[in-house]
Order: structure tokens, then sequence, then C-alpha cells
């Protein structure tokens, strides 16, 4: 111990026992300097005769300025006449005890700012009399734990989701007001049963999985399962359940909290019900509207629509097969940019509008000029639309085509390397003025046509570019070393550019068209514009079929080409072309002149000699009709 250098003013020497290392007063100073607690000694009048440092570091006084003091110095002003009735009663009830049990006790510091306290009190007897010891013990960390511990269990037992608290085993320890909301059992009834009690015979096992994470130190939020009610209800809930530690860390049990998403669940099974018969409608709106393309004889396709997997499913993308006759096949796929009921309304209009052109046999430069028309009339603002018209002739083994600012047409031959067919940079449909060009290239026989939207290839995070020289690498690999089918072909190329099948913000199509083999025969003259070619090319047709091995067919064939001859010398102009072709499923004769003025059957009179050519060919042939081209016209008949 520290000897004591002087004697503090007003303090009592004690006398030292004989063999003692010291003197009383020293060691009772050592012993209060060595106290944990502030340690005030005062008489019975309230003055203050010793205090220890850790007084001093409490109050912020030096011990100078309180010895003989009044002890209400370290009192708030408003609790100091309390204070000083306690102080004269403790002297008729002298006893080691807490001061003001019961109440909240306050000290003062030098600062004027108070603080709560703890302090205990011990009598003195000495020979000057009654001396009171005080330990305060500042106590506002533990005031602080406490008033947040009040403010949590309020909180707790207010809120509006089920707490509780379990043991790494399971066995439930707390229980608030809203879990017995919940569940169905008061506190006293959950309290020591195992947390299994609340989950259905078929969900035990994850309640076993739970415990195990929880053992495992992991925390577990927002996990969606059922939960059964003390009446056997069925409850959606979600759960957020993590574990309790020790001050050391371990993990020594878990806390969970339950919400009730009951009503959450069945407005999502609505929600979805009602998405659900919305995007039917919507679908089946998309598909009225996109129509079936028909069959083609000897045209082989397959085709591909996956509507987009957000919104209403539908979209602006359209393809089209229109059977132009004599051997010729129209080719359309359009995609009017946006997408909802306002882009597929536009994209039904167009459709209808490129099949009806298609039909009259216009040539794909003119639909598409036509088409530029359409978009402005609909007077849909900012309305963009892609379109593609090919215009395939098996026969002549060429495709003539034009694009209002759609993406590459793709042609796979086999044995040749896949590549895009040259076609004229034309601007979309709806930006107007445009002047729109077509392209004719050379396609084998056998070859695969490749059409598609921009969904399937356009990807935020890749360059179309790109994407256009991937496809192209995928059908070069389907298409040109061996022959799959075209169904089997189209799943690969969906496969391998959209592997996604629901990730896809906008709707995909793609349309394959495989060309047929060359015809079996063909066989072309050239005549002139005079009456002494018709009977040269009745003789000429007469000749071929003959040759060819087709004698059933020469009468009709004979009986008819004289009509579309005598057409061509009397109102055309020359040059006439005569152009025969067979292939397995039909015979078809075409005559080409210089007119552009399309024929029209029309009714003739009894004493007319003329207006019956058409007609007879109208009823004997299987199919005819009569076409513009860049020369002229070329009218056509058909002979199964």
């Amino acid at each position: 111990m520290c000897p004591v250098a002087a004697r503090e003013p007003g303090t009592q020497v004690i006398p030292a026992q004989p063999g003692a290392p010291g003197t009383a007063e020293e060691r009772f100073r050592g012993l209060l300097e060595a106290a944990p607690d502030a340690m005030v000694i005062v008489d019975d009048t309230g003055t203050i005769k010793l205090v220890n440092a850790q007084t001093e570091a409490l109050f912020g006084y030096r011990r100078e300025e309180l010895l003989g003091q009044s002890v209400e110095l370290l009192v708030p002003h408003r609790l100091r006449g309390h204070h000083t009735r306690h102080r004269r009663s403790y002297a008729a009830n002298r006893q080691v005890r807490p001061m003001g049990a019961g109440l909240d006790l306050y000290g003062l510091r030098r600062d004027g700012s108070e603080f709560p306290v703890e302090i205990s009190l011990s009598p003195l007897e000495t020979t000057d009399g009654l001396l009171v010891s005080a330990a305060v013990r500042d106590v506002s960390d533990r005031k602080a734990a406490e008033e947040r511990i009040s403010e949590l269990a309020a909180l707790v037992e207010s809120s509006q989701d089920a707490i509780l608290a379990k043991t790494l085993d399971g066995y439930i320890t707390y229980w608030n007001t809203a879990a017995q909301r919940l569940y169905g059992y008061t506190a006293a009834e959950a309290t020591g049963r195992h947390v299994s009690l609340l989950a259905p015979d078929d969900r035990h096992d994850e309640v076993t999985a739970l415990l195990g994470r929880l053992r495992r130190g992991e925390k577990v939020e927002h996990f969606e399962t059922l939960r059964v009610t003390r009446s056997g209800a069925l409850l959606d809930v979600d759960v957020t359940v993590w574990p309790r530690r020790a001050p050391d860390g371990t993990v020594i049990g878990a806390c969970a909290i339950v919400r009730d998403i009951s009503d959450r669940k069945r407005a999502e099974a609505e929600l979805t019900e009602l998405y659900e018969q919305q995007r039917h409608v919507a679908l089946t709106l998309q598909r009225s509207l996109m129509g079936t393309p028909p069959a083609v004889p000897g045209l082989v396709t397959a085709s591909r629509y996956r509507p987009a997997t957000q919104g209403a499913g539908v979209g602006g993308d359209w393809f089209d097969l229109v059977p132009l006759g004599a051997g010729r096949v129209g080719v359309l796929i359009g995609d009017v940019m946006g997408r909802g009921l306002e882009a597929a309304a536009v994209m039904g209009q167009l459709r209808s509008a490129a099949h009806a052109l298609a039909k009259t046999g216009m040539q794909p430069r003119r639909l598409m000029q036509t088409l530029d028309t359409c978009v402005a009339d609909l007077d849909v603002p900012d309305q963009l639309v892609t379109c593609c018209y090919l215009v395939v002739a098996a026969d002549q083994g060429e495709v003539t085509l034009c694009s209002a600012g759609h993406l590459p047409v793709l042609v796979a031959a086999p044995g040749e390397t896949a590549r895009p067919l040259p076609a004229s940079v034309n601007a979309p449909l709806g930006v107007g003025g445009v002047l729109y060009e077509q392209a004719t290239s050379p396609v084998p026989p056998g070859a695969t046509l490749v059409l598609y939207t921009d969904g399937l290839i356009e990807t935020p995070d890749c360059d179309i570019e790109d994407r256009v020289r991937q496809l192209t690498s995928v059908c070069d690999a389907l298409l040109t070393t061996r022959a799959p089918s075209l169904d089997t072909a189209a799943d690969h190329i969906l496969s391998a550019l959209r592997p996604d099948a629901e990730g896809h913000d906008d709707d995909v199509t793609l349309l394959l068209v495989r060309l047929p083999e060359a015809p079996l025969a063909s066989a072309t003259t050239a005549l002139s514009a005079r009456p002494e070619s018709v009977p040269e090319g009745r003789s000429f047709l007469a000749k071929t079929l003959t040759a060819w091995g087709c004698e059933e067919k020469t009468d009709d064939a004979r009986l008819l080409v004289p009509e579309l001859l005598t057409n061509a010398v009397q109102h055309g102009r020359g040059p006439v072309t005569l152009h025969v072709c067979r292939t397995p499923a039909e015979l078809t004769v075409e005559v080409s002149d210089g007119s552009c003025h399309l024929p029209e059957p029309r009714h003739a009179e009894e004493d007319e000699e003329s207006g019956r050519g058409l007609n007879l060919v109208r009823m004997l042939a299987d199919s005819w009709g009569a076409r513009p081209t860049d020369e002229g016209k070329c009218t056509w008949f058909t002979l199964r």
C-alpha cells in the first residue's frame, strides 16, 4: 500500500495495532484506492471526509475540491431535498444496504451533467462518531442496455410477424403474441415443444434441414414454405431464421421471423391466372393475324415462332408463303418495330395487304413501294417496319428479292458455303420518299433459304453483325454438308442462337424454305409478233410434249396455247416468248410479250368473234394467271 504523506483535513487517525505492518489509517486508505467503484465517506452531517481516485474520475472534481463539502454537491438539484432526508434517516437504521432501493438515482458531475448511479451504503463506527461509506457506480451503460432490451421486447411483442426462439435441437424457448395469433397456440402451450409441431407431416425433413444449416451458422432468409396451425389449417409463410451466438461466437440457438403470405400467394395465383388468360388471348390474336401459310406443292418449309416472354407476348413479326402459279412462290417476312397490341394490329394489316398485293403477281420492288404507302396511311407515329419479299422461280433457278431494311436472307446449298443473298440497300417501310430496288440472284436447286427477324439474333451485349455471322456459320454446318429435315434444322438453329427459351424480350421468327429440285424438262422458243407465230408455237409445243412423253396433255395444251399466243400477237408487242416447263406434278406453259397491259377475261356477246379465249383457258386449265415483268407481261396456265 502507498503510505499517506499528510493527513487529510477532517480525517481521524486510527491507532496502529501491535505487530501490524503499518497504521490502520494507511491500510484503510490503500483499500479505498483499490476499490473499483467511486468511494465517498461522509460524517453524520453529510460532510465529505474522504474520497478515492475513482470519485475524482467519475464526478470530475479534484480531491481537495470535495473534502469538507456537503455530499449534496454530487446530487442533482432536483433530488437534493429527498437525498438529505434519506441521509438523515440512515442514522436511525445503520446497515449495509443499497441506497434508494427501487428508485432511480442520479449523480451530478462538475460540468453539470447528470448520470444514473447505483449506490451501496456501509456504516463505519469511529472514535469521532459515525461515518458512512458510499460506493457509487456509474450504471449508464447498463441503463442504456436495459432500455434497449425493453425497446426490443416491446417491438417484438408489438410485431405483426410471428417471432420465436428455439434451441439448436428445435425446442421453442420464446413465443410472441403474433405467433399466438398466427398459429393458435399460446406461449405456454408452445414453449418447450419441438418446432416440427408447426410443420405439415410431409415437411418434417425440411425442418431438420433448416436446423442443420443453423448449427453450421448459416442464415436462411425469406424461405417460403407451408406451416400448419393448431386447427390444422395450412398457411403459406415466409420464414427468416438466423443463428443466435454466445459472446465467444458459438452458436447456441436460433431465432425466426415468420410472416403469413397467404393473401399474397392468393393474389399472385389470381394475377398469374389473369396473366395467362390475357396471354392466351393475345397469342390467339397474334396467330390469327399471322395466319397459317398454305402448303406449296414441291416446296419444303419449316417455321418457328416464339412469342416474347415479357409483357403480353404479342409483337409485330409475321411471315407468309404466297403461291403465285407457274411454279413461282412469293415468300414474305416482316417485323413491325415495338411490342404489344398496337404492333400486332399494324402487323395484321400489313400482312393482309402484302398477301393481296403478292397474289397479283406484282414484282417485289413494286410491292414494297405500295406497302410503304400503306404504312404511311396507317398514321401510326414513329412506326417503322422492316420487310423482305422474295419471288422464287424454281424452274429458272433464281430468286428475286427486295428488302426494306430487313436482315439479310441467307442461302445454303449442298456443296456450297452458306452466304447472304445479294440485296439492294433500302430504307425500312414508313420512312417515305424511298425508291425501292430489287435484285435477282441465281440459286441452285435444293438450296435452303433462311429468313428470320431480329428477335433471333439481337442481344444487348453482342454486335448484330457478329450474330449474323454466327447464324451463317450454324446454317453452313447444318444445311450444306448434309440434308437434315428442315424441322430438325430449325430446332438446331433456335437452340444455337436462343438457348434460353424463356429469356428473350422480343418475339422470334424463323422460316426455312427449301427450293425444289430442278424441273424434269423445259423448253423455250422465241416468236415474232405476227399471226404466223400462232401455228408455229402450237407446233413447237406438240413436238416438245411428244418428246417428253406427255401425249395425254397434248390436246388440251394445243387448244389453249393458241389463245395466249393470239392475245400476245394481237394486243401485245414483240418479241413473243413461249416457255414450257415440266415437273413431276404439273405442266406449265408461259407466253411473254412486251406489253404491260394484263389480259382480263370478259363476257362476250353472241355476235362477237373475240373475247372467248381467256374464258376457255379459265375453264380447261387447272390454274392460269398473268403477271407483270420488267419487259412487259407473262400469261400462263398449268395442267396437272
